[in-house]
């Protein structure tokens, strides 16, 4: 279903176990926030489903039963405003892609877990794969290859260009910092092509 309430077969990683992959794969260049500055960001829950490329509905409930929980902010009751780090971002909008090719929210419930026990820099370099119905993970061409030769039908999701994506788009977006509580305002692009035709003109 839409909301992720399918249930499935066990997740078993590229090589059978979920441990430091080996880094044969070329590396992604990524400019994603970083350091200690990037821990006091957050982004409430419409900026996170804007970014993400999902509704509401599948964030409350993600968050609700345990899937993708706001790293930043949970919302310990109905007046606490949840917030989302950068990472959780870009797990829910995987989580999104999994879903919408029929992967099982039991499969995709591992995968989550494996996303969050590996570190920043992990993450742009691997890809999952999956043949909706189990998710590997593939850290090297010739892993991707022999996935491939298994004959089935796979589909691939290279998390650095997944992480780009959300970096493009919370860049458009407001965040919220959250040591003072103040809104960060990021520049609209409309904008600043308005000012700059009122400077022409």
């Amino acid at each position: 279903m839409g909301d992720g309430t399918a249930v499935g077969s066990p997740y078993p990683l590229f090589g059978g176990a979920v441990e430091q992959a080996p880094r044969h794969a070329t590396p992604v260049e990524v400019t994603a926030p970083r350091g200690p500055e990037a821990d006091l960001i957050g982004y409430r829950g419409p900026t996170a489903c804007a970014a993400a490329g999902i509704t509401y509905r599948q964030l409350d409930y993600w968050a609700r039963t345990g899937l993708v929980e706001p790293s930043v902010r949970p919302a310990h009751s109905s007046g606490t405003q949840r917030l989302y780090s950068f990472r959780d971002v870009v797990v829910l909008k995987i989580v999104k892609r999994l879903l919408d090719t029929g992967v099982s929210l039991q499969n995709i419930r591992t995968a989550v877990q494996h996303l969050r026990s590996r570190g920043m820099a992990d993450l742009p370099r691997m890809t999952l794969m999956s043949d909706g119905a189990t998710v590997y993970e593939c850290t090297s061409p010739d892993e991707v290859v022999d996935l491939l030769q298994g004959g089935q039908g796979v589909f691939g999701i290279a998390v650095g260009v997944v992480w780009r994506d959300v970096e493009s788009a919370l860049s458009q977006l407001h965040g919220e910092r959250v040591d003072t509580g103040e809104t960060l305002i990021r520049p609209n692009p409309s904008d600043e092509l308005a000012r700059r035709r009122n400077r022409v003109g």
